[in-house]
């Protein structure tokens, strides 16, 4: 799968969840001039509270009205807690996927011991016309402010973005470019599987050639979903 150039601007993105991953995420996009919508479990009230000190700028909303408005939304909800989002809303929606299985946070979600890429189980819960990518995850949430750069720096690293639409990943991996990395056109979602924990390219914080040429091993070994159990895991939130 090739990705095609999106057809509008990234401009506004809606956030669930304000923890480690998604502030972080709410702090580079805000530095890049987007407009940042963010919610908690809460009311925007409380939301409020947490992101005039952790993410100043960003708009505190309620859960059903994130998606209002947004050129893409962000899942950056501890995995356990995804399906108390309203998906419903999420109709018609390019989203972006950051969360990863973390059994010790999570305890044993039976959904998620299949072997099966976690994006995919995701996707199917989603509405159907929901255009679903994934990345962000396979870096630590501390990295995504202190290893960003711009464009053309010799130490910019490069973040895979898989998904099944190609305009959507297109759109995404501008979002991406904007925060400070090279996006990667990964594949499809089912090849989500080489973003997650355990994977060759989890937290090894790679340029643009080297993750292109280890994603390109990982197609071509013969259990790319294969995890490894002693790799690494950055820290996550």
């Amino acid at each position: 799968m090739t990705a095609a150039s999106p057809a509008r601007q990234v401009r506004t993105i809606g956030i669930f969840g304000a923890g480690k991953s998604g502030t972080a995420i709410a702090r580079r996009a805000l530095a890049a001039g987007h407009t940042v919508r963010i919610t908690t479990s809460g009311p925007a009230e409380r939301t409020a509270l947490v992101t005039s000190i952790l993410t100043p700028g960003a708009i505190a909303v309620d859960g059903a009205h994130l998606a209002d408005g947004t050129d893409l939304v962000v899942l950056a909800v501890p995995l356990r807690a995804w399906r108390q989002l309203p998906l419903s809303l999420l109709a018609g929606r390019v989203v972006v996927d950051v969360m990863n299985y973390w059994p010790p946070v999570d305890g044993i979600l039976p959904e998620f011991e299949t072997g099966r890429p976690s994006s995919a189980i995701v996707r199917e819960g989603l509405p159907p016309d929901t255009r679903l990518v994934k990345t962000l995850n396979h870096i630590g949430y501390h990295e995504i402010e202190e290893l960003a750069r711009p464009a053309g720096h010799p130490d910019r690293i490069a973040l895979a973005v898989a998904g099944d639409d190609a305009d959507a990943v297109a759109l995404v991996g501008q979002f991406i470019d904007d925060l400070g990395f090279d996006p990667v056109p990964a594949g499809d979602l089912a090849a989500s599987a080489a973003l997650q924990p355990g994977s060759p390219i989890f937290g090894a914080n790679l340029g643009r050639e080297e993750l292109m040429a280890t994603l390109d091993t990982i197609r071509r070994s013969p259990d790319p979903a294969a995890p490894d159990p002693v790799a690494p895991m950055p820290a996550r939130g």
